[in-house]
């Protein structure tokens, strides 16, 4: 399993990023990536799936 912090492969260097660490294996823990010190949120797995799924989706598919 994944435990060190990773961006998404669609991010680009333009700095508007979130790094996501997986917590073995019940949470995952999100960053800003410019402003380590502003803190974390933590999220469980169940959640975090949610919230990637929703936004994963095509808008025309969540509105049908």
């Amino acid at each position: 399993m994944r435990r060190s912090w990773f961006t998404s492969s669609y991010s680009t260097n333009a700095g508007s990023c979130l790094e996501v660490k997986v917590q073995v294996p019940t949470a995952v823990v999100v960053r800003d990536s410019k402003n380590f010190a502003s803190g974390t949120l933590r999220f469980s797995a169940s959640a975090w799936r949610g919230f990637v799924g929703s936004v994963s989706v095509p808008q025309i598919l969540r509105e049908s």
